[in-house]
């Protein structure tokens, strides 16, 4: 506590000394360069030469004062529009009719260390009456500039704690917003925030993914940069580079252009200040590096004074925004005449200039522009200084409770701190049309212009306006853009590209390149049943499932449905052995019917031989089912159909071989056995086997039926349309229940083998077998393994070949008989021969 109350003692005890201390100036004073008296004063830094040229530091003598050289055109016309403005507000009669306002203008010759004497300079008074004490006060009531964003800092951080307001017509640096940092600062230019937002919709809009980027290494060009770079990238373009330099940096400038020559990158966005851009096109001339499409910042876009026939060769074309141009009444006038003669000191002939010590002989360089106008018309952002002087009139004349007919409160005392408070609340339109307010960050709306470097026929170079970014309009209409009108980089008509990787085309995906960025990659084909629809697409979509990719992999399609058609030729080969099996069987069964008297065909049951031709038909019938579209009724029809024709025609079969059976009993002595198992006990044992097959139908057909089914697993490309088992236990318990008859059939004919040849049809039937089950046994593992249609065409092949198995054991030898040995056709034939010959 008391080391505390010892430090308070000690401040007041300081503070007391000092304002009791004279006023003195500390090393050699900075004059200003343009100067006017005036109730009021106003400041101004601008960078009215852009080099510097430093003494020796070697501590053996006191240092000289830095020493400018080469004008920068466009900052002496800032300080000329200042002046003009300013002689204007003081003819007015409105605007602070009985006030006075003066200026100090300083050249901070574009460097840092300059900026910082001029702004020491301007915030302390140069002249001391004798006896004079320090109060605090500085004789300035608000300074227009820097012109620069680094500058611009030093300048409102140095300025800060004074609360003295400083408006600059063209620091833009985001970072100027910061109302905490800069509370007193202004600017009649928006921030690079809404620069860097409009340069992404330029790169963007013509479809640049991969740029090469360049910016000052200050305030303005890192802040303006980085905001630019995080845009960007939320807007998906890639960046190659990224570079800074000074320009006290000869090698760093130097190493950037190599950078540039050696990248790949078509595109150059360069948030560059105007003295920097000068030394960087200077750079890129020397090395003749053209067909680069700049992006500019509008620090540089309108510097027409940079152009030259070698530095045109390399910034044709170039793009990019810049305050709308607005012309000055008078001032094109008044910088050729009354500026020299009025303003500029080093021509008038007055006692005070001894009072200034003004070495006119650095500033003889100016009067080179005496005679010299053409380029005020291009002097776009003087008016943003025009502004600036007008919006500290208006915060004064409101201050100062100026009235049109009564003038000014003069004695007020009007502090700093009020200036800054007012400005805020400015709200007016100067002559130009130019409305002027500041927003709670200090700053006004954008509104640019967006140029285009072109030569005319006439072989001038001309900024040609090709569009706009008005930010005070809705976001969809801010942008507005006239491509047909652009000249492109090295004067070509047609936009130039820049991409690490040509776009991919739809029906194929992007792939990143390891270790590089999004924008490099590869195009990589879509695979089977996927697509993309678009141009670069991220993924491929997967079709949904019973859609398919076509050949270029862009949309999907209905997959392909695949059945046994009667028009294909597979289906056209079984429909003909299908029709041949029929006509082939019901010519037995005209032949059998024309000699149905014969003994041949009279033997062992002609009434089941025709009910066995019949149910063959069926069988061969049958099989046309299964060919076509399935539908709910054809897959019903043809399980059960085929189920019960078999059954009908293996039970004709089996009734044949019990007949042969029981003949052979008969014909033992005392046998009685024909009269149990006569025609209608065969009839019956027909019936009732094929009952049993229809009831089992009956059931499958009632608890689970066949159903047509899209089969979609087997073949991703295609559906396969079948006809689902819907109960496999009721399919496989058909083809049981058949194999179980043929199996029964099989074993009694192989025990009728004894029987004598010429009486019976044993040995026949049994073969009829062998070929009936062998091929259904074949079936199993042929149906189970073969996909699609290929299925049904087995079961078919199935159905037919044990159908032309059966029709030919059964009947050909008898045809043959019939036709060719009609001879044996006789009864006394058949029952000639008795013995029985072991097989």
């Amino acid at each position: 506590m008391l080391i505390f109350f010892y430090k308070l003692l000690l401040f007041h005890h300081f503070n007391a000394t000092a304002e009791n201390t004279l006023c003195q100036m500390m090393g050699d004073p900075k004059y200003p360069l343009l100067s006017k008296d005036g109730d009021i004063t106003i400041g101004g830094l601008f960078a009215i030469h852009k080099q510097e040229t430093l003494t020796s530091f070697e501590f053996t003598q006191k240092p000289q004062l830095l020493y400018c050289s080469s004008v920068n055109l466009r900052d002496f016309r800032m300080a000329q529009i200042m002046t003009f403005a300013i002689d204007e507000i003081n003819r007015s009669e409105t605007l602070l009719p009985n006030v006075s306002i003066g200026y100090k203008i300083y050249d901070t010759c574009g460097s840092r260390m300059s900026s910082m004497s001029a702004t020491m300079a301007v915030m302390n008074s140069q002249e001391f009456a004798a006896g004079d004490r320090c109060n605090g006060q500085t004789p300035i009531h608000a300074i227009i500039g820097d012109t620069e964003s680094s500058t611009t800092v030093i300048l409102s951080r140095t300025t800060g704690p004074f609360k003295i307001p400083v408006i600059s017509p063209l620091a833009a640096c985001e970072c100027l917003s910061n109302r905490k940092d800069f509370p007193s600062f202004f600017r009649t230019i928006a921030s690079d925030y809404h620069y860097s937002e409009a340069l992404a919709h330029i790169v963007t809009y013509f479809g640049w993914s991969w740029i090469g980027a360049v910016n000052s290494d200050n305030d303005y060009g890192n802040y303006g940069m980085a905001t630019f770079l995080k845009i960007a990238q939320e807007e998906g373009i890639c960046v190659e580079y990224s570079e800074k330099f000074y320009r006290t940096e000869p090698e760093k400038i130097k190493k950037v252009v190599d950078i540039i020559k050696q990248g790949t990158a078509k595109v150059i966005v360069a948030f560059v200040s105007f003295l920097d851009m000068g030394l960087l096109i200077e750079q890129l001339s020397i090395q003749n590096i053209t067909g680069l499409q700049m992006i500019g910042s509008e620090a540089w876009v309108t510097a027409k004074n940079y152009i030259t026939p070698n530095s045109f060769r390399v910034m044709r074309g170039s793009l990019g925004f810049a305050v709308r141009k607005v012309n000055i009444e008078g001032f094109a006038d008044y910088v050729m005449k009354a500026f020299w003669d009025t303003a500029f000191q080093c021509l008038q002939r007055d006692e005070k200039l001894s009072l200034y010590e003004i070495n006119c002989t650095q500033h003889q360089d100016l009067l080179v522009l005496k005679n010299y106008n053409v380029d005020v018309p291009e002097q776009r952002y003087s008016s943003n200084v025009y502004k600036a002087v007008y919006a500290v009139a208006h915060a004064l004349h409101s201050l100062l409770k100026c009235k049109e007919q009564e003038g000014c409160e003069r004695d007020l005392t009007i502090q700093p701190q009020q200036v800054v408070e007012a400005l805020k609340k400015v709200n007016f339109t100067v002559k130009t049309g130019d409305h002027v307010w500041f927003n709670s960050t200090g700053e006004t709306l954008p509104q640019y212009e967006l140029l285009n470097w072109q030569q005319d026929s006439d072989g001038s170079i001309q900024f040609k306006p090709v569009g706009y970014y008005d930010a005070s309009l809705p976001p969809d209409q801010r942008f507005v853009l006239k491509p047909e009108n652009i000249i492109w980089a090295g004067g070509q008509q047609e936009k130039p590209k820049s991409l690490c990787s040509e776009s991919c085309p739809p029906g194929t995906r992007k792939a990143v390149q390891k270790g590089r960025p999004v924008c490099c990659y590869d195009c990589i084909t879509c695979a089977d049943g996927e697509i993309s629809n678009e141009t670069d697409s991220n993924n491929c979509q997967q079709c949904p499932g019973e859609y398919w990719s076509n050949t270029e992999n862009t949309e999907c399609v209905l997959k392909a449905v695949e059945f046994l058609s009667f028009t294909e030729v597979m289906g056209i080969v079984l429909v003909f052995f299908s029709l041949f099996g029929v006509g082939i069987t019901l010519l037995v069964a005209i032949l059998f019917y024309s000699k149905k008297d014969t003994p041949i065909v009279k033997a062992n049951n002609s009434e089941l031989s025709f009910l066995l031709l019949f149910s063959l038909t069926l069988c061969f019938l049958c099989s046309l089912t299964f060919i076509g579209r399935p539908t709910e009724w054809s897959c019903m029809l043809r399980h059960t159909a085929f189920g019960i024709t078999f059954v009908l025609c293996i039970s004709c079969v089996l009734g044949k071989t019990i007949v042969v059976l029981m003949a052979f009993k008969a014909t033992l002595p005392g046998s009685n056995v024909m009269k149990w198992f006569g025609p209608a006990q065969q009839r019956l044992s027909v019936f009732a086997f094929t009952l049993i097959q229809i009831l089992i139908c009956v059931l499958w057909l009632t608890i689970s039926p066949p159903f047509p089914y899209k089969n979609m697993k087997h073949y991703k490309e295609k559906i396969i349309l079948e006809c689902s088992l819907g109960s496999t236990v009721g399919f496989w318990a058909v083809l049981g229940y058949i194999g179980l008859l043929a199996v029964l059939c099989f074993i009694l004919a192989f025990l009728a083998r004894k029987l004598p040849d010429k009486f019976n049809e044993a040995k026949f039937i049994t073969f009829s077998m062998l070929i009936f089950c062998a091929v259904w046994i074949t079936f199993i593992p042929a149906y189970v393994s073969s996909p699609g249609k290929f299925t049904v065409a087995v079961e078919i092949f199935a159905i037919l070949a044990s159908s032309f198995g059966l029709l030919f054991c059964l009947f050909t030898p008898k045809c043959y008989i019939i036709l060719y040995r009609p001879e044996q056709n006789t009864k006394e034939h058949l029952l000639g021969k008795t013995q029985i010959k072991a097989w």
